[in-house]
């Protein structure tokens, strides 16, 4: 059930955050030698890179509450739900360009 909150929870926002143009989102995954890696693409809003080790904090928003609803806990939780899987999340980005997810889950035995 978790595993389902995170993808919830960067879907999510890359709805929320999403540009002018119509939202595509790309999900893939490979499998590497002990771990699946994921990447989750948008081609929303952006976040500065200056801002990409912020949006993993709790109650960290990059945008005010009348811009943008929320509690700034998704991607916090998120980053929770990769960590107790024994993986790593991380994001690039950039303003305009849209932002990429990358997360790692362990391969269970």
């Amino acid at each position: 059930m978790l595993k389902v909150q995170l993808f919830q929870n960067i879907i999510g926002n890359a709805i929320k955050y999403r540009s002018q143009e119509t939202p595509k989102i790309h999900i893939s995954a490979t499998k590497e030698k002990n771990h699946y890696l994921f990447s989750i693409e948008d081609n929303g809003i952006g976040i500065s890179p200056e801002h990409l080790e912020r949006i993993f904090t709790i109650f960290q928003r990059l945008h005010t509450q009348e811009e943008y609803e929320g509690t700034g806990i998704g991607l916090a939780i998120a980053q929770k739900i990769v960590n107790q899987q024994g993986g790593q999340i991380w994001a690039e980005s950039g303003p305009e360009k849209g932002t990429t997810f990358y997360f790692t889950i362990i391969i269970e035995k």
